[in-house]
């Protein structure tokens, strides 16, 4: 209850600011990451990283389109989808794919019985993937949240928090990575794709443009950088010219003297 007032609070928020004339995709891509604020979610690769900062948990959520995939290892349903939803995740995700991965986040929500059940069907998932542990009570709160009812089901929600899609699961096995472009122009997204990988991954955005006055700056540095090489290049070489000379008269005057040591 507490978070649904908090987003709503939120919301209504971004609507003044957005009177004022102020760009408003910055506080609206807040009250997704509200969701999961104060909340550990554990990254499925060998070290299982845990993201429990809210500036981890905004870095991870902020601008994207987040998956929610209820399932369970005893449902045979979820062990078939599992490399369906493999295989999307990874075009629209893993470098080896595609040049500048989307802005999209996974999270499996687990409904299994055991803790021995869950670890054997995250095994099964993409290593990008994010979870709560077992011992968290909050997968059972979005459970109720979203209404899930039967596994597997993926709920797709916008950068604002709202539901794009209550279950995407048939739309992924028929569709592909054709749902994500959907998606994108349903939720309005900010694309990012100019960026450089190691800009696109930079925590230490402090709003939509950022991004675009650092390209601005970045351009501008480069221009400065090649006049400055092109001026101090003719420099130089009239420079060497010179002490060329310079050596030469005094080489040729050495000639002439006797060199002493002091």
């Amino acid at each position: 209850m507490y978070i649904v007032e908090r987003m709503y609070i939120k919301l209504h928020l971004t609507l003044l600011v957005s009177a004022e004339g102020l760009y408003p995709f910055t506080f609206l891509s807040f009250i997704m990451v509200d969701l999961f604020l104060n909340r550990v979610l554990i990254e499925n690769n060998w070290d299982q990283d845990e993201l429990n900062t809210e500036r981890e948990i905004t870095g991870i959520l902020e601008n994207r389109i987040v998956m929610l995939f209820f399932a369970s290892a005893e449902c045979e349903k979820c062990l078939e989808f599992v490399p369906v939803l493999n295989d999307f995740f990874k075009r629209l995700k893993d470098p080896a794919y595609i040049e500048y991965p989307k802005l999209l986040a996974l999270i499996y929500i687990s409904l299994d019985q055991s803790e021995e059940k869950q670890e054997n069907f995250l095994k099964e998932l993409h290593k990008k993937v994010l979870f709560l542990a077992f011992e968290d009570p909050y997968r059972k709160e979005l459970q109720t949240m979203f209404k899930v009812k039967d596994v597997p089901t993926i709920v797709v929600l916008r950068p604002d928090g709202s539901v794009l899609s209550p279950n995407a699961v048939r739309d992924i096995c028929r569709f592909g990575c054709d749902c994500f472009q959907n998606w994108q122009e349903s939720a309005e997204l900010v694309e990012r794709s100019f960026m450089l990988n190691e800009e696109f991954d930079n925590l230490n955005l402090r709003s939509a443009t950022d991004p675009v006055r650092r390209l601005k700056y970045k351009t501008e540095d480069d221009k400065r950088k090649k006049r400055w090489w092109k001026l101090w290049g003719k420099g130089k070489d009239g420079n060497e010219e010179e002490k060329d000379g310079a050596w030469d008269t005094k080489r040729n005057e050495g000639d002439n003297n006797t060199w002493r040591i002091r």
